[in-house]
C-alpha cells in the first residue's frame, strides 16, 4: 500500500468517532490514493503498515498484525494516534483484549516519534469533557505518566483538516523530527497553525466596527453568538473543508475552538459570549 521507500506508518484509533480518518480520506489534494502510493516529497513516501478502516484484515487476523509491530519494526515506524486514550479503567476501551491505552502506550515505546491526530488524541477531546468518567487523556498526557520519552507532535481539529495532518507528515519527511521552537505550546507545529482564525476571518472587517450579528443567519461578526475565532489558532480561513467548499464561520456558525487544547470545556457553552474575566484568562493561556 505504499511506495519501496516509504516511512512506515501504523495509524491507531482509540476512543474517538473515526471523523479524522474521514476527514483524511477526503482530502482533495494529495487524495487518499496520492498519499499511500506517491512519493510526497522526493525520494520518499508512506508505507501504511497498519489502519483499521482502510485496511483489507479484519479481527484476529488485523490484531496478529498489530501485535508484530512493535516486535518487527521497532525505532522504524511513526505512530498515528486517532482518538482519546481511556484510563479510568480498563474495560472503557479496548482494541482486542488489550487496554487501548496500554495498547498505545506499547505502540509509542517503539516508534521514532507520534503524531496525534485531531483533538482527542492532542488532547482528550470530547471523550474528556467534565466529568469525563472514563479517565480520558492525549497521547502527550499518556506518554507523560508512562514515562515514555518519544516526541510527540500534535495536529488537532475536530476534525483537523487533511492538509494539516499532510503538511505535518511532509515536514517531518523532509526534514526530520521537529526542533522544540518548531513547536507551539500546544505541541503543535508553529508553520502549520501559526495565527488566529480571527486574523483572517471573511467577518473581521464587521468586528472592526463593531457590526455584529444579532440572531444566526445575520450579517455581521458573530463574536456576540459565541465565535470562539479571537483565541484559535487554526488556518481554517484559508483551507476550508471539502476541497476549499466551506468551513464553519462561511456557513454561517461560530467557531468552536475545536484546535485549542482542554477543548471543549474551555469555551462550553458555545453560543455564548466569554466574559471579560473569561476574556483575560485566554489570553493570559495563550502568552
Amino acid at each position: 500500500m505504499a511506495t519501496e521507500k516509504g516511512q512506515k506508518v501504523v495509524w491507531f484509533q482509540a476512543a474517538g468517532c473515526t471523523g479524522c480518518s474521514i476527514s483524511l480520506m477526503n482530502s482533495s489534494y494529495p487524495d487518499l490514493v496520492n498519499l499511500l502510493l506517491d512519493e510526497l516529497v522526493p525520494g520518499k513516501g508512506i508505507t501504511l503498515l497498519f489502519h483499521a478502516t482502510l485496511m483489507g484484515p479484519t479481527g484476529r487476523p488485523a490484531l496478529e498484525l498489530l501485535d508484530r509491530v512493535p516486535r518487527e519494526a521497532a525505532g522504524q515506524y511513526v505512530l498515528v494516534v486517532e482518538g482519546a486514550l481511556p484510563t479510568g479503567h480498563e474495560n472503557f476501551g479496548r482494541v482486542g483484549e488489550v487496554p487501548m491505552a496500554a495498547r498505545a502506550a506499547e505502540l509509542a515505546r517503539k516508534a521514532i516519534a507520534v503524531v496525534a491526530m485531531g483533538s482527542c488524541a492532542s488532547y482528550g477531546g470530547i471523550p474528556a469533557g467534565a466529568p469525563n468518567p472514563a479517565g480520558c487523556i492525549g497521547m502527550g498526557e499518556l506518554l507523560r505518566q508512562e514515562g515514555i520519552g518519544v516526541p510527540v507532535i500534535n495536529v488537532p481539529g475536530c476534525p483537523p483538516h487533511p492538509r494539516w495532518f499532510v503538511e505535518t507528515l511532509v515536514t517531518v519527511l523532509a526534514r526530520g523530527l521537529p526542533a522544540p521552537e518548531e513547536l507551539d505550546d500546544a505541541g503543535r507545529l508553529r508553520n502549520v497553525y501559526s495565527g488566529l482564525i480571527h486574523e483572517h476571518c471573511p467577518r473581521r472587517p464587521d468586528f472592526d466596527v463593531a457590526r455584529f450579528a444579532p440572531y444566526f443567519g445575520e450579517q455581521g461578526c458573530l463574536y456576540e453568538l459565541g465565535c470562539r475565532g479571537p483565541f484559535t489558532n487554526a488556518a481554517c480561513p484559508e483551507h476550508a473543508w471539502n476541497g476549499g467548499v466551506n468551513w464553519c464561520i462561511r456557513a454561517g456558525h461560530p467557531c468552536i475552538g475545536c484546535t485549542e487544547p482542554d477543548f471543549p470545556d474551555r469555551f462550553s457553552p458555545f453560543f455564548r459570549k466569554l466574559s471579560l474575566e473569561e476574556e483575560l484568562m485566554t489570553y493570559r493561556r495563550q502568552g
